[in-house]
């Protein structure tokens, strides 16, 4: 150890800041969305000063920002080898695997009724919801009529998730885990591929007083394979995680995890473990660009988010020494200009900068996010695990 380029690499994870449609977008519906785009001109002010700086405007034209002469770094676009558009698709192939049965979202649809009949079978249980909804809504909506009738409520959400509430008092926490053990087996069909089932206690008897617990328990699938981040770990290196890079690798080669509050909180975080010494890597997701603004179809607040954002980047880039390098990229597109509420399935930056860089400028577009993780394990000197895609970029970014 210790010999490596650099010491400390951070990868932030905009989350859904996609570049433009893949070629392969039309078979998604998602024919020339473009999510970057697409907010620069459907808003009035745009101010990104230091992903301008960065290239932004040089990798992706955009109507308020202008490209630089000089980038700091390194840009171009990445494009999604895996099937899919989801987030664990995303970040999974970013660290080396590559995907061919992607993960299902319910989002826009619910379930299958085959799915409800045989989860309905097999718990006993009648079961109402089946819907895409908020946690407290859904309570507030129908734990009355569970408590009372002994139903089951299932829910989904914008996520490849399922999730099953349970009254701690009327229908028991080992009732609603055996409901959802019985809920994954039924998930890990290709057909019906949920990323992560999720068990959803709450106590109250009546609307308003309802409060969900800290019995949440999830049934979250693993990577396939051993990725990028098993390597570092294996090695001796930190792997530190900021926002829902845990939840997504569900734990897998991480050594220190931290849950954000928000975006801005999660950029705060990674400003403080930038002031720390480490020696490997810090791995961040940002989710509210997706979650309260790709989703809801919200341009202004994706526009405004990426302003707050731009904001905390400013304060991290003063942090970055010699030997850091720092990565910013994006796990798929939610275009908010787009129909319906889904990802789209889109190109996504990666943006590159250390202060030990001698130039700068346009790199040749890759044909996987996979040589993000490439290029953190050639920096580290470890080998990528077997049957992992992606090579390394780290011999042009000089």
């Amino acid at each position: 150890m210790g010999k490596q380029k650099y010491n400390r690499i951070f990868i932030i994870v905009v989350d859904s800041l996609g570049v433009g449609a893949l070629n392969d977008a039309p078979d998604y519906g998602d024919a020339n969305t473009d999510t970057l785009g697409h907010i620069s001109q459907n808003v009035g002010e745009f101010k990104i000063p230091n992903l301008q700086k960065l290239g932004i405007a040089n990798l992706h034209g955009l109507k308020q920002v202008a490209p630089v002469s000089r980038p700091m770094g390194y840009y171009t676009k990445l494009n999604e080898a895996s099937t899919g558009k989801d987030t664990m698709t995303g970040h999974w192939e970013m660290m080396g695997l590559h995907i061919t049965k992607p993960f299902r979202t319910f989002t826009e649809t619910g379930f299958p009724e085959e799915l409800l009949e045989e989860l309905s079978r097999r718990t006993g249980r009648v079961i109402i919801g089946n819907k895409s909804a908020s946690g407290t809504e859904i309570l507030d909506e129908l734990a009355e009529e569970e408590i009372a009738a002994g139903h089951m409520i299932v829910y989904t959400s914008a996520d490849s998730v399922l999730q099953i509430c349970g009254n701690e008092e009327t229908f028991g926490l080992e009732e609603l885990y055996r409901c959802c053990e019985i809920a994954r087996e039924i998930t890990m069909k290709d057909e019906w591929k949920v990323g992560r089932v999720i068990a959803r206690p709450y106590v109250g008897r009546r609307r308003g007083e309802f409060k969900r617990t800290s019995n949440r328990h999830d049934y979250a699938l693993k990577p396939y394979g051993r990725t990028a981040l098993n390597a570092l770990k294996d090695a001796g290196f930190d792997v530190i995680s900021v926002g829902k890079i845990f939840d997504i690798f569900d734990g897998e080669g991480i050594t220190e995890s931290n849950k954000s509050k928000s975006s801005v909180h999660g950029m705060e975080q990674t400003i403080e473990i930038a002031k720390r010494d480490f020696e490997g890597l810090c791995f961040v997701n940002l989710v509210d660009f997706d979650a309260l603004w790709g989703h809801r179809r919200n341009v202004q607040g994706y526009a405004d988010e990426l302003e707050r954002f731009d904001e905390k980047l400013g304060e991290l880039l003063n942090l970055l020494k010699e030997d850091d390098l720092l990565i910013i990229t994006a796990d798929h597109g939610n275009d908010p200009t787009h129909t319906g509420t889904d990802h789209t399935r889109e190109k996504v930056p990666f943006l590159a900068y250390s202060p030990a860089m001698r130039d700068n400028g346009e790199l040749e577009e890759a044909q996987t996010f996979a040589v993000i993780g490439a290029t953190v394990a050639d920096n580290f000197g470890v080998e990528m695990p077997e049957n992992t895609i992606g090579s390394s970029l780290l011999d042009q970014l000089v």
